[in-house]
């Protein structure tokens, strides 16, 4: 994820808010927040969707879940207050406001924190047409809003369009690839054309037919389209993600194609022992409403800790980032497999362990 400097102003605002939160309050929280996060508060609950954000709420004593956003341990009406630094994706700002209907009691209030440039305006707004209860809104800086929903348990409204976010559905690509996916992946509508080109070279660059035999990692494997494309029944898959709505859906896709496989949470790979014989990665440069940079070689040196001393990773990137010049301190070997003039391959190997 991306370290946004501790002085971002909506977290800060988030953060100050928590510490005047009452007993029974719950902090939903999405990527899109700094670090380090603050101290524990022992009567608000946290939920949160990724998993490196949930190792550091542990160490620091948060009584936390990782989860794709799943609230059936929460009794209904039962929360005094929900606090919700806005995340990017449309349809999980509103399945978070439908769940908050159900979850707060009444009275209750919703805490929405963004920026103008986020949507926070139009969210607020959509919260009190489904909350109906009273309504503030402060600006608090150029562009930073604090808007404040109570829920009124005498007020019905239909639930706001949230895609239905649960929901794991079946779609395809234009070749006719099908896939399972669902809202909270970035792109989750399609075939990410990088991993499509990297599926369509991996033979090629491998030098061997597909499936893969041996122990293959798919790092960050979103809904596990690399996997799909690249593995038998026979291949020792292991599948991993920073996403609980990608290992959803990586764990359905796995299933409805007959594979076996390892599905694990981890943060760029950090909770994995190798070594693998293969790694295929398209790692992620966005994090929330950034871009990161240092993803990449973060991914980069994962991958050098987990490829076996003869083993093969496979990388695809924008053509724009450096990739090679990053893996040189993690790689003995790099080989540019083929450009296509949006998305570069490379072929790592020689891992410096």
């Amino acid at each position: 994820m991306t370290n946004r400097p501790a002085t971002d102003p909506a977290s800060s605002l988030l953060f100050r808010t928590l510490q005047a939160s009452p007993a029974n309050s719950l902090w939903l929280i999405d990527e899109n927040i700094s670090q380090p996060l603050p101290a524990a508060l022992p009567h608000i609950q946290a939920i949160t969707n990724r998993f490196d954000l949930f190792q550091h709420l542990q160490q620091s004593g948060w009584h936390s879940r990782f989860s794709d956003f799943d609230f059936s341990h929460l009794p209904r009406h039962s929360l005094s207050r929900i606090l919700l630094r806005i995340p990017k994706e449309k349809p999980l700002v509103h399945y978070l406001i439908n769940q908050a209907a159900e979850l707060l009691e009444d009275q209750g209030e919703l805490v929405l924190i963004g920026d103008k440039s986020e949507g926070i305006r139009s969210y607020s707004k959509r919260a009190r047409e489904k909350l109906g209860g009273q309504f503030s809104e402060t600006k608090i800086n150029a562009g930073l809003w604090f808007a404040s929903i109570t829920y009124d348990a005498q007020f019905s409204a239909p639930d706001l369009d949230d895609q239905n976010y649960t929901q794991l559905r079946e779609l395809s690509d234009k070749s006719g690839f099908s896939f399972i996916s669902k809202p909270g992946l970035y792109g989750w509508q399609k075939v990410d054309q990088g991993s499509a080109f990297l599926a369509d070279e991996l033979a090629m660059l491998l030098n061997q037919s597909l499936p893969i035999s041996g122990r293959l990692l798919d790092l960050g494997c979103g809904f596990g389209y690399l996997s799909l494309r690249s593995s038998s029944a026979d291949t020792q898959l292991t599948c991993t993600d920073n996403n609980a709505a990608a290992l959803r859906a990586c764990q359905a896709n796995i299933d409805k194609q007959g594979l076996s496989a390892e599905i694990l949470a981890s943060d760029a790979g950090d909770t994995l022992q190798g070594p693998y014989d293969t790694i295929l990665c398209n790692p992620p440069f966005h994090s929330g409403f950034a871009t990161n940079s240092d993803l990449t070689s973060r991914f980069l040196a994962a991958a050098a800790r987990l490829l076996s001393h003869d083993g093969n990773a496979c990388f695809v990137v924008n053509k724009h980032i450096a990739l090679e010049h990053k893996a040189s301190s993690h790689f003995g070997k790099i080989q540019l497999h083929a450009d296509n003039g949006h998305f570069k391959l490379i072929h790592l190997s020689q891992p410096r362990h």
